[in-house]
């Protein structure tokens, strides 16, 4: 019976890794009542030989390809192995990186002080920042960052903390929340507030704007009244822009924060998820009003284009 020689040796790779591939190849080709198969076989630790395949020693090939797949198995074993911490390392550091890279780091907390250190998926913050509300804002923005298993917020604040419903507590809560908002200006909204009342000025441009500042500020816990003192000036060439893309945790974060900040839905129970700028928010609310309103405060959050409510009615 005529036979056919391949000779494989200069295509396998370390391990045998390759030999069994190159041996499927061959046999998928192999007319076993008409063609013997001579191999000459190189492998680690074997010499080269030429064996003879044929239907009558397909045991022999058998072996050989049950060897070979004992030493690939072995082989990845040991890989897995020794890269579970490399692996690890680079996952922490994404967790970093993905952190000062976001948007809530790279606008609302530029100026503060902020270190992360995440070590198997375990963030620890430490530094200085302005107030409580950049220190939450810090934490929920981790929080929401894929691989994150929990944040150990350390971080301090700059100078003595406000005292809950002081005026300079209800100005920093004011203030941030207009920034998460993009229907109003927060840049050009100047906010001085006094025995609990709210002083608005700056520029606005258009009246809606400025009522829906006024509405935004008096919804913030702490908040008696509310003096709206800003001059409208209508800019005919002012242009909505989309502005820069918002990655989902800085999203999320700002979702969770804008709805603790307005007192009618600081009570409400809510779960905050954020895939792609899409936000789904779960929980449980006590009316279709408190409902409609969670929606309607979240689609105006900055980097949010659409809102799934999911929550009950109870």
């Amino acid at each position: 019976m005529a036979g056919k020689q391949f000779n494989l040796g200069g295509v396998l790779k370390s391990k045998g890794t390759a030999y069994t591939e190159a041996l499927d190849a061959q046999i998928k080709n192999w007319n076993t009542q008409t063609v013997g198969l001579r191999l000459a076989c190189v492998t680690p630790g074997l010499t080269s030989k030429p064996i003879t395949i044929s239907p009558y020693n397909g045991g022999l090939l058998m072996k050989m390809k049950a060897i070979s797949f004992a030493t690939l198995m072995a082989s990845v074993v040991a890989m897995l192995v020794t890269s579970v911490p490399a692996f690890a390392s680079d996952s922490d550091a994404n967790i970093e990186s993905l952190g000062r890279q976001s948007y809530v780091f790279r606008t609302y907390l530029k100026d503060d002080d902020i270190k992360i250190q995440s070590k198997e998926g375990v963030v620890t913050l430490t530094g200085v920042v302005a107030n409580e509300a950049h220190k939450t804002l810090a934490q929920e923005t981790m929080a929401s960052q894929f691989g994150v298993k929990s944040v150990d917020n350390k971080l301090e604040l700059k100078g003595a903390p406000s005292t809950a419903n002081s005026d300079a507590w209800i100005k920093d809560k004011v203030k941030i929340t207009l920034l998460f908002h993009r229907s109003v200006s927060a840049t050009a909204t100047e906010v001085d507030v006094k025995d609990g009342v709210v002083t608005l000025k700056g520029n606005a441009i258009s009246m809606a704007q400025k009522e829906l500042t006024t509405e935004y500020a008096k919804d913030v816990d702490g908040v008696t009244r509310v003096s709206n003192e800003m001059i409208v000036k209508a800019d005919p060439k002012h242009k909505r822009t989309v502005g820069e893309k918002i990655d989902d945790a800085s999203i999320t974060a700002q979702v969770k924060l804008a709805l603790l900040f307005h007192r009618s839905t600081s009570a409400i129970h809510t779960t905050v998820e954020t895939k792609r700028g899409d936000v789904t928010i779960g929980g449980s609310c006590k009316s279709t009003a408190e409902k409609d309103l969670v929606s309607k405060l979240v689609s105006d959050v900055s980097g949010v284009k659409s809102v799934k409510n999911k929550m009950s009615v109870q």
